[in-house]
């Protein structure tokens, strides 16, 4: 099964664009959006910052990279840009909430929407920022190349059937076998809504060039993304 190809967006031009004419409908059981953050220029992260709301505005000023400040701003822009279409209302009018945390139950969860029918996962590493958009529970996981010494020190949240097939790698193509199963990982668990709550060692995804479904009732696809990074989706089946 091939990774999944997820479309390029470039931010100036639907930023630009600050109505929606009409609600479009998705295209497909689900969409997949990639956007580089070095890519974009000064005048999309102007753009990109006028769409956010207080809340976003204030976590972004509490990054001290301006790097990790940018890769913010794109990934929540980026949101409300592909998400106003599909609403049919302004990208910064969004009516968007917080999810109750699913360990203590405060209003600080993930982002979601007020509106039936839509699901979406927002995911950014480095200089990527990863989106889907689909009609039933979806997530999905950006992630840069995990250093040896993580992978060691995180065996503990692998499943005992993925620690044995890290174990029969050789120790350079452990690094890229982690990552993929740590992304694979964390895309399940933000579809299930319940984040890292849940002990990720629970669920076997397989460290190899292909998932492992850990439930029949989700789909779970690797994204193809630049060198350097992994990235999973994992949808839910209607």
């Amino acid at each position: 099964m091939e990774p999944l190809c997820p479309a390029v967006l470039d931010l100036p031009g639907p930023l630009h664009r600050p109505y929606a004419a009409r609600p479009r409908a998705l295209r497909g059981p689900l969409e997949l959006y990639l956007a580089e953050v070095g890519a974009q220029d000064e005048q999309a992260l102007l753009w990109a910052q006028e769409l956010l709301d207080g809340e976003e505005r204030a976590r972004a000023r509490a990054f001290r990279r301006a790097r990790d400040r940018d890769a913010y701003v794109i990934a929540h822009a980026t949101l409300r840009a592909l998400l106003g279409p599909l609403l049919g209302v302004r990208a910064d009018e969004l009516p968007l909430m917080r999810e109750p945390c699913a360990g203590c139950g405060a209003p600080h969860g993930r982002p979601a929407l007020r509106a039936p029918g839509l699901h979406f996962s927002l995911s950014h590493s480095g200089d990527l920022v990863l989106v889907a958009l689909a009609g039933t529970p979806v997530g999905v996981d950006v992630e840069g190349l995990a250093s040896a010494e993580a992978v060691r020190s995180a065996q503990c949240a692998l499943h005992a059937a993925e620690v044995a097939e890290l174990a029969r790698l050789p120790a350079y193509e452990r690094p890229a076998a982690f990552t993929r199963t740590w992304v694979r990982k964390e895309a399940y668990l933000k579809g299930l809504g319940t984040g890292l709550v849940r002990d990720p060692a629970l669920d076997h995804v397989g460290t190899g060039d292909r998932p492992v479904s850990p439930s029949p009732r989700w789909t779970l696809r690797d994204v193809l993304v630049p060198a350097g990074y992994a990235a999973a989706v994992a949808l839910r089946r209607e």
